[in-house]
């Protein structure tokens, strides 16, 4: 059988090895360039490969194609295979079929990675042997190739769902759904949401399904589909019989016959997203066997994932955090919602049709003045300059130039946030190269 992977990154040269390890006949073709890392990878497994574009009488002669998920359906060689009825799939399917381990996966909008880092501290700190792939950490194939582990905590996107049909997770969690990719989409909400969705489609009686039902996009898509496993929601707003819910000042969880409380003030991450985020990773640890004296502790020690609110440094009472992750309206808003002093905020990119009025009273609230870091800010100016003033918002080209004008606008007690609510690719590599720049300006004060 002839596999061939498209796209030569982590996710499918990880696909390519396992493929490799399970005997196919397999060929991996990038229409870009891979990486050097990526190249000496798949010589040391004496994988064929091509980069600068497609042959097609070496792709489409495949039996079954694993594609990467920053490819979509749109691309010529993709519309070609799906005219002539070749299967498509993701890594994670792909990786799934060779793997038996327990599965913990989590989608969403916002708050994945943060709740999967979360969910894999609290197995480690349980001494469990747990994997930690997907869109975070190594590819999920390459781990199935070369470890074993019992667990794997997953962090998976829209996109890998897309082309992911048996794939099953034995919890599965969505954290929240808002208005993200939507170019993807046909710019409908509901095909996103739908995609979201697959991650619960396969779900058993004896499986858990862990969800946000303070999220009004999430519980209207569930109101449309059945899902057999057990139910697990988690709310602010109501106590729940099963779940997690607020109650004063501690985060109750319950499961089956089990209640637990948590001090919000034991809690490593501040802000009310990350009560959210607490509270979706403390059910995955309840339902999977974890101690709650584990949870409690595990909860209260846990580090700031990078490129996520992760403070950088406080120069003359200025703190600078690097929240270069978030990539959309909802990440931002959270970001600048759980600020105490007053923000400096630098945020731009490239736009995915954002309505940035949903910022507004959070902008009134909290931010004092603007650093705009793109090359089109246009829209930015045109939501904001009349909330903080046109002397008050600047634009910048570069990490250094947007660090620089921040530290000007700031004054001791304030915080400097990048937060950037747009996409990287106008001036950056990716969110990550954006984060670390940003960094190195700061350090660079």
């Amino acid at each position: 059988m002839r596999i061939v992977v498209l796209g030569g990154a982590e996710s499918g040269v990880g696909a390519a090895v396992l493929a490799k390890v399970k005997g196919f006949d397999v060929f991996l073709s990038d229409n870009g360039t891979i990486k050097d890392e990526y190249q000496q990878t798949l010589r040391q497994w004496e994988i064929p490969f091509e980069q600068g574009g497609h042959t097609p009488e070496r792709v489409l002669n495949a039996d079954e194609v694993v594609k990467s998920p920053g490819i979509p359906a749109t691309a010529p060689m993709v519309k070609a295979l799906h005219a002539q009825g070749t299967h498509i799939i993701s890594e994670i399917e792909f990786a799934a079929r060779y793997d038996s381990a327990k599965k913990i996966c989590v989608t969403g909008s916002n708050g994945k990675t943060t709740t999967t880092s979360l969910i894999y501290h609290l197995f480690r700190e349980a001494g469990l042997d747990a994997g930690l792939g997907g869109n975070i950490g190594k590819s999920y194939a390459m781990q199935v190739a070369t470890e074993k582990h019992d667990y794997y905590v997953l962090e998976i996107s829209s996109f890998q769902l897309d082309d992911a049909y048996d794939f099953r997770p034995d919890i599965a969690i969505i954290t929240n759904i808002t208005p993200d990719h939507l170019d993807r989409y046909d710019h409908k909400i509901e095909n996103y949401a739908r995609a979201k969705f697959r991650i619960a489609r396969n779900l058993r009686p004896e499986d858990c399904f862990i969800f946000d039902s303070d999220d009004a996009i999430t519980i209207a898509q569930l109101d449309e589909i059945v899902i057999k496993a057990k139910m697990l929601p988690f709310t602010q707003e109501k106590e729940v019989p099963q779940g997690a819910f607020l109650r004063d000042d501690k985060i109750v969880l319950r499961y089956e016959q089990d209640e637990t409380e948590i001090f919000l003030q034991e809690l490593a991450l501040g802000g009310r997203h990350n009560i959210y985020n607490s509270m979706a990773a403390a059910l995955a640890a309840k339902a999977s066997g974890i101690s709650n004296e584990v949870i409690r502790s595990s909860l209260r020690t846990f580090s700031p994932i990078e490129h996520r609110l992760e403070p950088v440094l406080s120069i003359g009472d200025i703190l600078y955090i690097n929240d270069s992750k978030a990539t959309n309206i909802d990440a931002a808003w959270y970001a600048l919602e759980c600020q105490t002093r007053p923000v400096v905020w630098i945020v731009g990119g490239t736009d995915k049709g954002n309505d940035y009025s949903i910022l507004d009273k959070v902008v009134r609230q909290r931010v004092k003045a603007i650093v705009c870091l793109g090359v089109d800010n246009a829209k930015i100016h045109a939501a904001f300059e009349k909330i903080v003033g046109s002397d008050k918002i600047v634009d910048t080209r570069s990490a250094a130039q947007a660090v620089q004008a921040a530290a000007r606008f700031a004054e001791a007690g304030d915080v400097v946030l990048l937060s950037p609510c747009c996409a990287s690719f106008d001036l950056f590599k990716n969110y990550e190269d954006r984060g670390r720049q940003f960094k190195e300006a700061v350090r660079h004060l």
